[in-house]
C-alpha cells in the first residue's frame, strides 16, 4: 500500500501504520502481512471509551467484536439481586466478543471500560463475509475462541482447587514479563476488580497479599514487588501440594 493509501486509509479507519504492526501480533490476525490486513479491517475502525463506558449489555445482538488496544474492560453479569460478577478482564492485544456472533447473535455478558480505553472495533457483518471467503481468518477465529474456551477451563479450575493465597500469587506471576530474578510492577487495575476476578471479597484479597510476603511479595498501593519470581513459583506448588 503506498504512502496516500495509507493516510487515506488511516483516516477513513483511525487505524496507524503502527496499530497495523501491533494487530499483526495479535493471535486472531497471525499470518496476515500489512497489506492484507488493511484489506480485512477495511470496515474497522479505531474508537475512543472514557472509564466506565458500558461498550455492550448482556442479551443485545451481537454486532460488533473488538481487539483492546489500549486500556482494559471487564466481561460481567448482573445477578437478579443485582450484585455482578466478574466473568473476565480483558488486556491490551486481546480480543473479545467474537464467539458471541455465533452464539445465538446475542452477548452472553456485558461489557464496561475499566480505564479510558482505545479499541478496535470490527462488524460482525465484515466478519462473517471474512470467515466465508478467508479460510486463513478462519481458522485464526477457531484457534481464538478455543483460547477463550481454555482460558475459562483454567479459571476454573483455579476457582476450584486453589486457595485466594495461591490464585493471587498466580495472577502476579501472569503480569510478569521476567521469568526470574526480582520483578517490580503496578496493578493494571483498582485492587476490588482484581479481587472480584479472582473469586474472592476485597477483604479476602488484602488477606492475601499480607500472606504473600511470607513468599518475598510487598506492596505499596498499586505498586508490587516480587523479590524472587522462583520463590513465589514454588510457594504456589508447595502450597497446592498441601505442604502448608
Amino acid at each position: 500500500m503506498g504512502g496516500r493509501e495509507q493516510e487515506a486509509f488511516t483516516l477513513r479507519t483511525g487505524i496507524t501504520p503502527g496499530d497495523i504492526r501491533r494487530l499483526g501480533k495479535v493471535p486472531l490476525f497471525t499470518g496476515f502481512i500489512p497489506d492484507d490486513l488493511r484489506k480485512l479491517l477495511a470496515t474497522s475502525s479505531i474508537r475512543h471509551y472514557p472509564d466506565q463506558t458500558t461498550l455492550f449489555m448482556e442479551g443485545e445482538p451481537a454486532q460488533r467484536f473488538f481487539v483492546v488496544m489500549e486500556g482494559w474492560i471487564k466481561l460481567y453479569r448482573l445477578c437478579e439481586d443485582g450484585h455482578e460478577v466478574v466473568i473476565s478482564v480483558v488486556s491490551p492485544g486481546e480480543s473479545f466478543a467474537e464467539a458471541a456472533i455465533f452464539d445465538n447473535r446475542v452477548y452472553p455478558v456485558s461489557s464496561m471500560t475499566i480505564t479510558d480505553t482505545r479499541l478496535l472495533v470490527v462488524s460482525a457483518e465484515a466478519m462473517l463475509r471474512e470467515l466465508h471467503d478467508n479460510m486463513s481468518f478462519t481458522f485464526n477465529m477457531l484457534s481464538s475462541m478455543s483460547r477463550h474456551l481454555r482460558k475459562s477451563i483454567t479459571l476454573v479450575h483455579q476457582l476450584s482447587a486453589l486457595s485466594s493465597t495461591e490464585r493471587l500469587a498466580d495472577f502476579l506471576l501472569s503480569l510478569c514479563d521476567a521469568v526470574q530474578g526480582e520483578v517490580c510492577l503496578t496493578l493494571p487495575h483498582d485492587k476490588s476488580l482484581i479481587a472480584a476476578r479472582l473469586g474472592m471479597q476485597p477483604e479476602t484479597f488484602s488477606r492475601a497479599l499480607a500472606k504473600l510476603k511470607a513468599a518475598g511479595v510487598s506492596n505499596s498501593g498499586h505498586d508490587v514487588v516480587i523479590q524472587n519470581i522462583d520463590a513465589l513459583r514454588d510457594y504456589i506448588k508447595h502450597k497446592s501440594m498441601g505442604c502448608g
